[in-house]
């Protein structure tokens, strides 16, 4: 084991509780408050590995621990847990749902994991009278759709409930497709209506998450690298327009696309 690391989480073990007795900002804040700076913090972690820098990687890691070890600071406040608690609960969990390593359970891929973590973690929470009747109770309800989608999938996957190839998956997809397009040709002749279209458009996102998924793709960060590239050659393109003394609601589709389309080939050529 590193020598400097427990010198070092003790040192910042000693400032979060020093910031807390002594920083006005740090006293007034609850776990209530804390709770939109968290998830923005980890959204920056998200963003920094997005960007593969493993700089920033590391300032963002270290301010979720920050947010970590002041949420047990407030826990110890009221005598809900303690820090060691805490640890001790995580690595008793971590020991627990690892069978494979900590015992005789074989799993030698990571689908079987998850497949016995999913069926420990149930089992735990039977003994402790909390389980729920659905494999689903576990996936939060405040998580992003998109997010949510990819965690239901994988929720009813770890129990047997998901295609063996991704052949079905893409049918589905192509099925999904075909149901909303008939919704929007009904709509377009007056014979449908929005809500049904809305419905169908939903389904093709969830069956494309699904798709995704067998791929080895997750759809959360393929959306934020589009969105990240779109961004880059719209920006670009604003650039060009300005360059040129141009005013960009002048300018029509085609000659903006003229600037969209260099922007692509300086993504291709590296420049």
């Amino acid at each position: 084991m590193n020598e400097n690391l427990l010198p070092a989480f003790q040192r910042l073990f000693e400032v979060v509780h020093e910031l807390r007795e002594k920083c006005p900002w740090d006293r007034k804040q609850t776990k209530e408050s804390l709770r939109h700076l968290t998830i923005e913090e980890t959204y920056e972690l998200s963003e920094a590995i997005l960007e593969d820098d493993w700089d920033e990687v590391k300032v963002e890691v270290g301010d979720l621990l920050l947010h970590i070890l002041f949420y047990a600071r407030l826990g110890e406040e009221v005598n809900a847990f303690s820090t060691e608690e805490m640890i001790e609960t995580l690595t008793a969990k971590l020991i627990r749902r690892h069978p494979h390593i900590y015992g005789d359970v074989q799993a030698d891929t990571a689908e079987k994991v998850t497949q016995n973590w999913e069926q420990i973690k149930q089992a735990e929470k039977k003994a402790a009278g909390t389980v729920k009747k659905s494999v689903l109770s576990g996936v939060p309800a405040g998580l992003p759709s998109l997010i949510k989608a990819l965690r239901i999938q994988e929720k009813v996957q770890s129990v047997g409930f998901d295609w063996d190839e991704s052949g079905p998956v893409w049918g589905k997809v192509e099925e999904e497709i075909g149901e909303f397009k008939t919704e929007v040709d009904a709509m377009e002749e007056g014979k449908g209506d929005k809500a049904m279209v809305e419905a169908e458009f939903g389904d093709v996102l969830f069956a494309m998450v699904n798709y995704a998924r067998h791929l080895g793709i997750n759809p959360e960060d393929a959306l934020e690298k589009s969105n990240q590239k779109f961004k880059r050659r719209f920006e670009y393109l604003e650039d060009k327009v300005d360059e040129a003394g141009k005013d960009l609601k002048g300018l029509s589709l085609e000659e903006m696309d003229v600037y969209w389309e260099e922007a692509k080939s300086r993504e291709v050529k590296g420049s």
